[in-house]
């Protein structure tokens, strides 16, 4: 479905303002300049590469509009930038989202669901880990500060119990580390295949350890935003298919966006998810994981409740 929307916003006659952001219209409207600041994730990441992806697509296809992305720690970092105003959109794994009573942290509104991120832990080919319990001990990559990663992983750990020497590096950082044998495995909660683990797969043989008894535990624990999942045997080079736990990923927009943008937006997402998957000019790479964003999940944001503009736009395909 395309959008027009300039006569959109002329039907409203609307003047709409948020957190600095202009969008005038009038009986023939001038679409002003809008610039937006979207939240992704660090080095190695999928968040990196698939917020350049929504950046430019946004920026090509909603009128006016200009996408700058972020980098950043991911999910939580991403979240703490919304709430400060710091930037306008963000990409936030489900669980890091959620609050303790299931609401969404207050100010912020979901615009779609795009993926699921799966929960790697990876070692060496030659480690002596087989299996979750051997992490008793041994100096385990979290994730960086702030992120998704780090947010799971430590959920993961409590519930194990398994007491580790726990880093906080990124994923660029901790697949450099577990080669040179700075630690003894990694963390992280990533789309699949994630660019920090394929580059090091290509290089040196590792290995997925299998989380099966943990997806079990964490969705006992926090009904919700976990399901089992497994990363398919084709992902990596040489690695098996490995039992594991998924959890999915939001865009994020301040409730503050005007409405009519929100739905731009939106409607780039979904007309154009298949030239994210396959192609880019500002990203090195495809990126496979915009291939799962659909309408039928998109709309699946659990408690955490949609923009009006995403919300009229769902509407709208069911017209």
């Amino acid at each position: 479905m395309g959008l027009n929307l300039k006569p959109r916003i002329s039907r409203r006659a609307m003047l709409l303002a948020a957190g600095g952001l202009l969008v005038g219209c009038s009986e023939q409207p001038e679409i002003d300049e809008v610039h937006l600041r979207l939240a992704t994730g660090p080095a190695g990441a999928v968040y990196r590469r698939i917020g350049g992806a929504l950046a430019e697509q946004i920026s090509e296809h909603v009128p006016g509009a200009t996408v700058t992305t972020v980098p950043s720690g991911a999910s939580t970092d991403n979240i703490r930038m919304l709430r400060a105003g710091e930037v306008h959109l963000g990409l936030t794994s489900l669980d890091a989202l959620i609050t303790t009573d299931g609401s969404a942290p207050e100010g912020l509104a979901a615009i779609c669901r795009l993926y699921d991120s799966h929960l790697h832990l990876v070692v060496m080919a030659s480690s002596a880990i087989d299996e979750f319990r051997d992490l008793d001990g041994k100096r385990i990559s979290l994730g960086a500060r702030d992120s998704g990663t780090e947010f799971t992983s430590l959920r993961v750990l409590e519930l194990g119990p398994v007491k580790a020497d726990g880093r906080f590096l990124s994923q660029a950082e901790s697949a450099a580390s577990l080669r040179d044998g700075e630690i003894d495995a990694m963390f992280s909660l990533t789309g699949v295949p994630t660019p920090a683990i394929t580059e090091l797969a290509q290089r040196h043989p590792i290995r997925l350890i299998p989380l099966d008894a943990q997806a079990d535990a964490l969705f006992t624990a926090y009904p919700g935003p976990y399901a089992p999942a497994t990363i398919p045997a084709t992902a990596y080079a040489d690695v098996p298919a490995t039992r594991t736990v998924a959890v999915p990923n939001v865009l994020l927009a301040r409730n503050d966006l005007p409405d009519d943008l929100v739905y731009a937006i939106t409607d780039t997402i979904f007309t154009h998810a298949g030239t994210i998957a396959s192609e880019s000019r500002d990203v090195a790479e495809a990126v496979p994981e915009a291939w799962r964003i659909n309408v039928r999940t998109g709309i699946s944001t659990a408690s955490i409740p949609l923009h009006p503009g995403s919300a009229a736009w769902f509407r709208d395909q069911k017209r």
